[in-house]
């Protein structure tokens, strides 16, 4: 076959580096969003932020001290006017190899923002957390303890969870402890090694127990059952509810974790009246005595955007986090040459372009984001009216075809976006959702059936609560079509336990 040359004309869809940025900044959170600017302003010169041209009050005054000086001193060189301005600017073009102690200036004043005294200048490190291990080991140090029982509480204490239960045996702390402080016997004596085990464990247990009763009470329990015993003994009154309670969860804890009443009413012979002041007793109990000690520290949303009420109109107006301004420096950009081809001025040409782009790309997701969340409030109305029963069934691709973008788009925009509205702050994603049909042949929200869900919930009596089939029941009654395993499925997202544990005598 004879070799030839063909020319071919043909289109191809190609992603250019400034549409590849604009992409990468649609889809950045606020926060992330400040770091890639920050390094944008760090990286390149030609960009400032026009939040810096905000004067100071202390630099209000230093100008016009220095032009009061300028007029009065025509005659004298550049060097007199510098040193005719206030002592408490620094020279910006002072010498390298200047030391402090020769530059002579007078003390700030107790108004001026440059306050370096030794007592008050330090930096803020963040809030100091103490977690439950430090909590408990502070109060073991404060606890007179044997070396022996010193080690066994550290290993007790470190085998301690979050949520204040301990995670080991008793025969793996032995096992921790190592052989110095829990040596095997040595015997072939069955009966001689075993009593030499309960003995260990028994001095386990006597620290154990007296862990249990450090703060919070009843931390380092092995089940549940021992926490809330261990924070009955506590009381040293022990009067009828406190008997009843400790009774109840020793030989009825099955029934009582099952909420199964009538046969705890059966086999103990109460009286309802009796069984109910003891249950409200045995709820005033902590079931997690390690959550008191939190070490969880609360994160913050930034909202993107905010929605607000003005004149019976509902306004979007993007955070200032979100629309940052930051423009091209002119005084830079000024020194650029078009003849010019110098290393230096290339330098400038290239970052100018860069700057130019990055500008243009934030202000386009600046204006995606304001376009998106118009149409969402728009569509959305009956929610931010309303609440959540009003809410409409909404997909990507309404938005979409709203604004004229992809889907892809769409998604990106309402990633880790936020929205402060007067019912609270919520994800962009957060309006979006799956429709059910009603029996008029509409279509209803599945966040609007999630409310109305929680709603019957709340309303239903504590002792018969509503089963998920008596929940599918009343809402085929107002024109809603679910299944009951829907029913079963939205519950368990909105973390609401079954009937059955929702069940009580109070």
């Amino acid at each position: 076959m004879k070799p030839t040359l063909q020319l071919r004309i043909g289109q191809q869809l190609t992603m250019t580096p400034q549409l590849q940025q604009a992409i990468r900044l649609l889809q950045l959170s606020s926060l992330e969003l400040q770091a890639e600017i920050q390094e944008a302003l760090e990286a390149n010169p030609l960009l400032e932020s026009t939040e810096d041209d905000i004067p100071s009050e202390q630099g209000t005054n230093q100008e016009k001290t220095a032009d009061d000086n300028l007029d009065n001193s025509e005659h004298h060189s550049s060097i007199d006017t510098h040193e005719a301005l206030s002592q408490e600017v620094v020279a910006k073009d002072l010498p390298v190899d200047t030391q402090w102690d020769n530059w002579e200036a007078s003390p700030p004043s107790s108004g001026s923002s440059n306050n370096f005294d030794g007592d008050q200048n330090f930096e803020f490190q963040g809030k100091t957390t103490e977690s439950l291990q430090d909590h408990l080991l502070w109060q073991m140090q404060l606890t007179p303890f044997s070396d022996r029982d010193m080690v066994l509480a550290t290993t007790i204490i470190d085998s301690v969870s979050d949520d204040g239960y301990l995670n080991s045996t008793l025969e793996d702390i032995r096992q921790s402890v190592g052989q110095e402080i829990m040596p095997d016997v040595e015997s072939d004596d069955e009966e001689v090694i075993t009593e030499h085990l309960i003995q260990q464990e028994n001095e386990i247990l006597a620290v154990l127990h007296r862990i249990q009763n450090f703060d919070p009470i009843g931390v380092a329990s092995r089940d549940l059952a021992e926490c809330l015993l261990v924070q009955l003994a506590q009381f040293e009154d022990k009067t009828p509810e406190i008997l009843d309670a400790e009774m109840i969860i020793q030989d009825y804890f099955d029934e009582l974790g099952s909420r199964n009443y009538k046969l705890i009413l059966r086999k103990t012979r109460f009286s309802e009246e009796r069984l109910k002041n003891t249950m409200r007793l045995i709820q005033t109990l902590n079931p997690k005595p390690g959550d008191s000690i939190s070490t969880n520290v609360a994160e913050y949303v930034t909202p993107d955007v905010y929605v607000y009420k003005d004149k019976g109109q509902w306004v979007v107006k993007l955070s200032k986090e979100s629309a940052p301004k930051i423009r091209v420096n002119q005084s830079y950009a000024s020194l650029i040459k078009r003849a010019d081809n110098s290393p230096d001025n290339t330098f400038l040409q290239n970052n100018l372009q860069e700057a130019r782009w990055f500008i243009k790309s934030l202000t386009s997701r600046n204006e995606t984001l304001l376009n998106v969340t118009r149409c969402i409030v728009d569509y959305q109305l009956g929610f931010f009216e309303y609440g959540e029963e009003a809410m409409r069934p909404l997909v990507l691709s309404d938005i979409a075809e709203e604004v004229e973008m992809h889907e892809s788009t769409i998604s990106r925009v309402t990633t880790q976006k936020y929205m402060h509205t007067p019912k609270g702050i919520f994800e962009l994603k957060y309006f979006f959702s799956s429709h059910v049909a009603t029996a008029a042949g509409g279509e209803c929200s599945s966040t609007a059936i999630k409310a109305l869900i929680k709603k019957l919930i709340a309303a239903e009596q504590s002792k018969k609560p509503l089963s998920d089939s008596k929940l599918a029941t009343i809402l085929e009654d107002q024109g809603i079509k679910v299944a009951r395993r829907t029913v079963a499925k939205y519950r368990e997202a909105m973390f609401i336990p079954p009937s059955n544990e929702r069940k009580t005598l109070l």
